[in-house]
C-alpha cells in the first residue's frame, strides 16, 4: 500500500528541522524578548485556526484529506478571510516558532512550506473543488484570497 506524504507530516519535520538548525547552528539574531514573545501569539493563532478549521470539516462530514474528493464545500469559520487556513495556520506556527528562536535561518520555514503547500497540494485541492461544486466554489474563490 502506498503512502502519501501529507501536509501535517511536512509541517511537523519543517518544525523540527528549524528547531535543530537554530540549536544546532545559530544565526544572526533578529528578534529578542519581549519581541520574541510576540512569536508565542503567532504559534497559539495558528493553532486556534487548525482546530477550528478542522471542526468545521467534522461538522460537514467532509474529508480533509488534500488527495481525497471533498464532499461539502466549506466556506464559514475562517474560511471567510483564507480559502486554506489550516495551511494559514500551519504557517503561523512556523512563524511563530521563527521569533521566538529570533533566529534568521528559521524565517525560511515558513515561506518553505508555503512554497511546498503551492507546489504540492493547492492547485490540485482547488481543481478538485471547482470539479466537485462548480460555479458556487469559483463564486467564493472570487471573493476569498488563497492565504489571506
Amino acid at each position: 500500500m502506498k503512502t502519501e506524504i501529507q501536509p501535517p507530516t511536512i509541517f511537523a519535520a519543517l518544525l523540527v528541522l528549524s528547531a535543530a538548525l537554530h540549536y544546532s547552528y545559530p544565526t544572526r539574531q533578529v528578534a529578542d524578548p519581549p519581541w520574541a514573545f510576540v512569536g508565542f501569539l503567532l504559534i497559539g493563532l495558528g493553532v486556534i485556526l487548525n482546530l477550528w478549521a478542522d471542526s468545521l470539516f467534522k461538522r460537514r462530514k467532509t474529508t480533509v484529506k488534500p488527495r481525497e474528493m471533498p464532499t461539502a464545500l466549506v466556506i464559514s469559520g475562517p474560511f471567510r478571510i483564507s480559502r486554506h487556513p489550516m495551511y494559514l495556520g500551519m504557517a503561523a506556527i512556523l512563524l511563530g516558532e521563527a521569533v521566538v528562536f529570533g533566529s534568521l535561518a528559521s524565517f525560511s520555514f515558513p515561506l518553505i512550506f508555503a512554497g511546498l503547500m503551492e507546489a504540492l497540494f493547492i492547485r490540485r485541492e482547488e481543481e478538485m473543488l471547482e470539479e466537485a461544486f462548480g460555479e458556487e466554489y469559483l463564486d467564493y474563490r472570487r471573493r476569498v484570497r488563497r492565504w489571506i
